[in-house]
C-alpha cells in the first residue's frame, strides 16, 4: 500500500514538472515576427506627373475703345452669347473738344486770318506764274518760226524752251503753295472747335454721335471689364470675349525639373474636374522659358507654362469653363504587362535595391534589378517572379532567416 501511494506521488511530481517545463518552453519559445506582405503582380504601370491646372479659352479676344470717349454703361453680362459682326456689346461716345478760353479764341482768330492772308499771297504768286508761263510759251512759239525761216539759232530756241519750263514748274510751285495754305486754315479753323460751335454735330457725324461695338468672335461674354459709364482712352479693355464650348484647353505650371520629362503629344488624364468621368487629352505644347515662383511655404521654385488639348469630345465637358481648376496626370512612361512590386518593400542594401521575400515563413533578403518607380510602384527587371510575396515597411530589426507572420487587421 505504502509503495503505490510513493509511485503515486512520484507520477504526479513528474506530470507537474512536465507541465512547468512545458509552459515554460512555450513562453520562452521564439515567436514569428508580424509583418505586412504584398504580392508581386503582373498588371499596366504608369508614371505619371500630377499637378493642378486651370482652364482657359485658346483665342479669347479683348473688346477695347477705339477713340478716347464716354462709355455708355454695359449692359451685357458674363455667358450672354454674341455673335461675331452681329451683336452691339457696348456703346460710346466721342469726348469732346476742350473748351477755349477768350486768349486762346483771340490766338486761333488770328491765327485763321493770318493763313487766308497767306493763301491770297499764294493765289497772287500763281497769277504772276501763270502770266510769266503763257509770256514763255508765246516766246517759244515765234522762236520756233524764227527757226524755220533761219532768222533765229537753235541756241536762242534752246533758251526759249528752257524759260518755258522754268515758267510752268513756278505754276506747280504756285499751285502746292495754295494747297498748303488751305490746309493751314482748315487747320486753324479746327482751334476754333468748342462745345457751343453749332457745326460740331455734323463734324462728329450728326446728333447722336454714338459709336457702337462689335462682336469681334463668336462666342459668349467671358468677363466684363468695365461696365459701369465713364470716360477712357483709347485701347482701354471693356470685356474679354471667348469661345468655351470648342476652344477650351488647359494650362498647369510645371516644376521645371519634371517639365523635361514631358514631351509634346504625351497622353494626359483630366481629373477632378466636378464630372462624373475623367478626361483625356494630351500635351500640346511646353513653353521654353521658366517663371520663378514661390510655393506656400515660401519655398523658391521655376515652373513652366505647359499647355493640354482636351482629347474627349466637348459634350464630355460641358460645364468646364474659362478659369476652372481641374487635375491633371501627365503621363510619360506606360507598360502594358509589368512585373510590379509594392515601392513600400523596396529598400537599398550595399548599394543595390533589395527586398525580404517571404519563403517558407522566413524572410529572405534578394537583390532586385528595378525599372521605373512611381512611389507607389516599382517595375521589377529581375530578381523577383510573379506571385512572390514581399514584406512592406520593413523594420531594422529584420534580418535574414527570421520567422515572420503576417500581421491581420481586423
Amino acid at each position: 500500500m505504502a509503495k503505490a501511494k510513493k509511485r503515486s506521488r512520484l507520477f504526479l511530481t513528474a506530470a507537474a514538472a512536465l507541465l512547468v517545463a512545458g509552459a515554460l518552453l512555450a513562453a520562452f519559445w521564439p515567436k514569428p515576427m508580424m509583418v505586412d506582405m504584398g504580392d508581386v503582380t503582373r498588371a499596366t504601370m504608369r508614371l505619371t506627373i500630377d499637378e493642378e491646372g486651370r482652364t482657359r479659352v485658346r483665342d479669347a479676344y479683348v473688346v477695347s475703345t477705339p477713340v478716347s470717349g464716354q462709355l455708355q454703361r454695359v449692359i451685357v453680362q458674363p455667358g450672354d452669347p454674341v455673335l461675331r459682326g452681329e451683336t452691339i456689346v457696348a456703346h460710346m461716345r466721342p469726348t469732346n473738344p476742350a473748351v477755349l478760353d477768350v486768349r486762346n479764341r483771340e490766338q486761333a482768330l488770328a491765327a485763321v486770318t493770318a493763313a487766308e492772308a497767306a493763301q491770297r499771297v499764294a493765289r497772287a504768286d500763281l497769277n504772276a506764274a501763270l502770266a510769266n508761263r503763257d509770256l514763255a510759251e508765246t516766246e517759244l512759239s515765234r522762236t520756233e518760226q524764227l527757226v524755220e525761216r533761219g532768222i533765229a539759232s537753235d541756241a536762242a530756241l534752246d533758251r526759249a524752251r528752257q524759260a518755258a519750263r522754268v515758267a510752268q514748274a513756278n505754276v506747280d510751285t504756285a499751285e502746292a503753295a495754295i494747297s498748303m495754305r488751305e490746309a493751314e486754315i482748315a487747320n486753324a479753323q479746327a482751334q476754333l472747335i468748342g462745345f457751343d460751335d453749332q457745326g460740331l454735330g455734323a463734324i462728329l457725324g450728326g446728333p447722336s454721335d454714338d459709336i457702337p461695338l462689335y462682336a469681334p468672335a463668336d462666342g459668349r461674354i467671358l468677363r466684363v471689364i468695365q461696365q459701369s459709364e465713364t470716360t477712357l482712352p483709347s485701347g482701354a479693355p471693356i470685356m474679354e470675349i471667348g469661345n468655351i464650348s470648342d476652344d477650351l484647353e488647359v494650362v498647369v505650371e510645371l516644376l521645371s525639373t519634371d517639365a523635361v520629362q514631358v514631351s509634346v503629344g504625351d497622353p494626359v488624364v483630366i481629373a477632378d474636374w466636378g464630372g462624373g468621368t475623367e478626361l483625356t487629352g494630351e500635351v500640346a505644347r511646353i513653353d521654353p522659358f521658366g517663371i520663378t515662383q514661390f510655393s506656400a511655404l515660401g519655398v523658391e521654385e521655376q515652373r513652366v507654362n505647359a499647355v493640354i488639348a482636351f482629347a474627349s469630345p466637348a459634350s464630355d465637358y460641358a460645364g468646364l469653363g474659362h478659369g476652372f481648376r481641374v487635375e491633371v496626370r501627365i503621363i510619360v512612361w506606360e507598360a502594358a504587362d509589368a512585373l510590379i512590386v509594392p515601392s513600400s518593400a523596396v529598400f537599398r542594401s550595399r548599394g543595390e535595391w533589395a527586398v525580404f521575400a517571404v519563403a517558407d515563413g522566413s524572410a529572405e533578403l534578394r537583390i532586385v534589378e528595378l525599372g521605373p518607380n512611381n512611389g507607389i510602384q516599382a517595375q521589377v527587371t529581375g530578381g523577383l517572379t510573379e506571385g512572390d510575396r514581399v514584406i512592406l515597411y520593413p523594420s531594422s530589426g529584420l534580418s535574414e532567416g527570421m520567422r515572420v507572420a503576417e500581421r491581420v487587421i481586423n
